[in-house]
């Protein structure tokens, strides 16, 4: 009896380590090294009826998106070019348009699930600096 319970004990505590660091930080979810993206554009958001969709391949290039090569190239001098904006931001009040998009697949490794918007121009400016990748997502932009 004793050593179930010692084992249960020694389950319980390894168990609740995981997926930390040493450090106790979250751990990034990795899956398989390279970059395979997926893109859908709502001109007038979501929800206003099927999005123009894109996908980007990485090494090797490949996928529906226009010059895949290219964007990969971009995609490869970028540091964190998915990284959330921090929350301390102050934003301009602006808005760019009804434009959403979706970039989700894995990025050198890591997930990747980003929404944009034109919202405001901290969106404003982080739409812009994925452009390439999002055909149409850009202020001012007209729908298909």
């Amino acid at each position: 009896m004793r050593a179930a319970l010692l084992i249960a004990v020694l389950v319980a505590s390894v168990g609740c380590g995981a997926g930390q660091t040493a450090s106790g930080a979250e751990s990034t979810t990795t899956v398989a090294s390279g970059t395979s993206l997926q893109m859908s554009v709502w001109s007038e958001g979501r929800g206003s009826g099927p999005p123009d969709r894109w996908a980007l391949r990485c090494d090797p290039v490949g996928g529906t998106l226009l010059r895949r090569a290219a964007a990969c190239r971009q995609l490869a001098t970028m540091k964190q070019p998915f990284a959330p904006l921090r929350k301390d931001l102050v934003c301009t009040d602006q808005y760019g348009g009804p434009h959403e998009a979706l970039i989700a697949g894995t990025h050198r490794g890591s997930r990747v699930w980003v929404i944009l918007t034109l919202r405001n121009g901290c969106e404003i400016s982080r739409a812009k600096k994925l452009g390439f990748l999002v055909p149409g997502m850009a202020p001012g932009a007209s729908g298909s």
